[in-house]
């Protein structure tokens, strides 16, 4: 893309955002119950490892796919709205049939289309900040979608466990069978999801490409040879920021996998299948709707920041460090109240980790690839959770006597070990941002109902 962006306005920023809320909304239903969706169903602690490898695997496939596709679109709905579309739409449908799920593999490959889906809207909405708000914005617009993520992941953790409360759960579950609960919040989620999206896409408009810009790959290069040389050219930002989104989401994918059965198991002593392991799993849901409520609020913080002169690396380290210690909290308390301490810590952390690392990248990649080097990043973001969900079953099971709370803390250890690595990467006030200069000289503003 190659116009100059004028600045926005914030209920712009908030519009052109609102799709994150709902995307989130249905991760954060996925990430708060599929790991106890697949033990309904009969998984084993150290099974669920390998039934979560759907996720980064599509990830790893799709995004930088979709990106350089949507590089390179131009319909007459725009340039990354049409796929924010079709993902909403299959991701919908994936969620409307989760909690029907009659077999531990039909969940599993559910999982897999529910995944793909929200890559397939998750990625562009990365881009898009990159293509409407200028360098100076970019902070701000990452913020913002932290902000929405917060709020749809807080509403969405919880929301099984609000059921109950509210009397719509219909009791415990038989065993095989998934609770009553946990289908109505899939089906909110369903509705939330595609209704978000939708939202984003009649509110803003995108830039049309300048001449030339976007064009087809050069004739006799195929796709995956294109791919294959954006990512060995790389810029040399990505790869510091490597390292630290390694660890960073190492951690994050421990406590995903084994934050609510180490809850379920160890404070509320309950075996699948029995109320005192549902009440566990549904109070695990609650400490990743705190979380996910502290980050929400924290991200108000992080757009106040936006013009105070701190270092987008020195929040960003703060960030992991909270969240880092406030994961090896959790092996210290044995009343379930105090677990909503140590995620208020991961909840700081969680606001910086969704926006921090792609505001620091954002102003270090040709405008022409954004929405493929989005992608390309995601693959930092994967690959470690491919690699815990192909050994932590083992060790779990072998180091751990089966017990989830060790992941979870070494996910804590891993986390501070991201913000120690941070240091390789310049601090933003040391280094040139790409400012809009390099990227042409008319002036564009999306349009915004």
């Amino acid at each position: 893309m190659n116009s100059q962006r004028i600045p926005l306005s914030l209920p712009a920023i908030w519009n052109m955002s609102f799709g994150f809320f709902g995307i989130q909304f249905g991760f954060g239903l996925q990430m708060a119950n599929m790991s106890a969706i697949y033990q309904y169903l009969g998984a084993s602690e150290s099974s669920l490892p390998i039934l979560w490898l759907a996720a980064p695997l599509t990830g790893l496939i799709v995004q930088p796919i979709v990106g350089h596709y949507s590089d390179r679109t131009w319909t007459r709905l725009g340039r990354r709205r049409p796929y924010f579309l079709a993902g909403a739409i299959l991701a919908s449908c994936a969620l409307v049939a989760m909690p029907n799920s009659s077999s531990l593999w039909m969940a599993a490959g559910l999982l897999w289309v529910l995944d793909a889906s929200v890559n397939i809207s998750m990625e562009p909405f990365r881009a898009f900040v990159g293509d409407l708000l200028p360098p100076s914005q970019r902070q701000l617009g990452f913020s913002m979608q932290s902000l929405l993520i917060g709020l749809g992941a807080v509403l969405s953790s919880g929301l099984p466990w609000l059921v109950t409360r509210l009397g719509f759960g219909g009791g415990a579950a038989a065993p095989g069978t998934i609770p009553h609960s946990v289908h109505i919040a899939f089906y909110i989620g369903a509705a939330v999801f595609i209704g978000s999206v939708l939202y984003t896409i009649v509110t803003t408009a995108e830039i049309p490409p300048e001449p030339g810009a976007g064009e087809a790959q050069p004739q006799g290069r195929s796709t995956a040879v294109e791919i294959l040389e954006g990512i060995a050219r790389m810029p040399p930002m990505m790869r510091r920021l490597a390292l630290v989104q390694f660890f960073t989401w190492l951690g994050l994918f421990c406590m995903w996998l084994y934050f609510p059965p180490a809850v379920a198991e160890g404070i509320f002593q309950g075996k699948p299948g029995s109320a005192a392991y549902q009440s566990g799993v549904e109070w695990g849901g609650v400490c990743f709707a705190t979380y996910s409520g502290v980050a929400f609020i924290a991200s108000f913080g992080l757009v106040a920041l936006h013009r105070s002169g701190i270092s987008t690396r020195t929040i960003y380290r703060t960030g992991l460090v909270c969240a880092g210690l406030g994961l090896l909290s959790t092996g210290f308390w044995e009343s379930p109240g105090f677990l909503l301490v140590s995620m208020a810590g991961v909840g700081i952390g969680w606001a910086t980790i969704l926006s921090m690392p792609y505001a620091i990248l954002a102003d270090s990649i040709p405008p022409a690839k954004m929405g493929f080097y989005m992608g390309v990043f995601n693959f930092f973001i994967v690959i470690p959770q491919i690699l815990a969900a192909t050994l932590l079953g083992p060790v779990v099971k072998q180091l751990f006597d089966g017990r989830p709370l060790p992941a979870v803390l070494f996910g804590g250890a891993s986390i501070l070990a991201a913000a120690a690595a941070l240091s390789l990467v310049p601090d933003d006030r040391s280094r040139p941002a790409q400012g809009d200069g390099a990227l042409g000289r008319r002036d564009r503003r999306p349009a915004v109902g």
